[in-house]
């Protein structure tokens, strides 16, 4: 079985991960993968580097975040840029483990955690798709306590991503984290229990 696994910004989604993880799921990660593709030697990175310039590698052949960073936050259209040579790249490697751990393992849940899964559209690829849910003012006081943000930066934060409450409203399994940890741990308890153990 193979579930995506998002939420929001400051909703609690790696915790809920490491909760799904200390079960004995598999935990495929989006933003792990990302960072393996921007690695020296891997053509994706090559390709970012004949796209935007030199000028984005370090002299040791890493990538230069910040200075891409400024390119693709300052223009949009830059953005959309980087995307299409990174998403491809990192759907097809997560597919490519998300199969190898239901060949070795059928039985097995692999959790696909992509932050971003309904904004890129890839809701199709997963059986279910569990949604990490806090209420928009509980994700933003949490976001500016923990990131040090002005309630504006939180706010302009929030309003990159999908509403939460869409999210919530297009969950198979819905996991509300704004009663405390231990709430959290028994509605994951009872998914693993209803789901997973069968």
């Amino acid at each position: 079985m193979n579930i995506g696994l998002t939420g929001g910004i400051a909703t609690g989604k790696s915790t809920v991960s490491r909760m799904l993880a200390q079960r004995g799921a598999v935990i495929i990660d989006a933003d792990v993968i990302a960072r393996e593709v921007m690695e020296p030697g891997h053509p994706v990175l090559a390709a970012v580097a004949e796209r935007f310039g030199q000028a984005i590698l370090q002299p040791d052949g890493t990538l230069h975040r910040k200075k891409l960073g400024e390119i693709i936050f300052s223009q949009p259209e830059e953005r959309k840029a980087l995307e299409g040579l990174t998403h491809p790249a990192i759907r097809a490697e997560m597919k490519r483990r998300i199969s190898e751990c239901e060949a070795a393992d059928p039985r097995q849940l692999v959790v696909a955690d992509i932050p971003l899964l309904y904004e890129s559209g890839l809701e199709s690829l997963y059986e279910e798709i569990m949604v990490v849910y806090v209420p928009r003012e509980v994700q933003k006081s949490r976001l500016m306590s923990r990131d040090g943000l002005t309630e504006w930066q939180a706010e302009q934060r929030l309003n990159a991503q999908m509403d939460i409450e869409l999210k919530k409203e297009r969950a198979h399994i819905l996991i509300d984290n704004s009663q405390g940890l231990a709430e959290t741990e028994q509605q994951i308890e009872r998914f693993w229990r209803d789901k997973v153990e069968i």
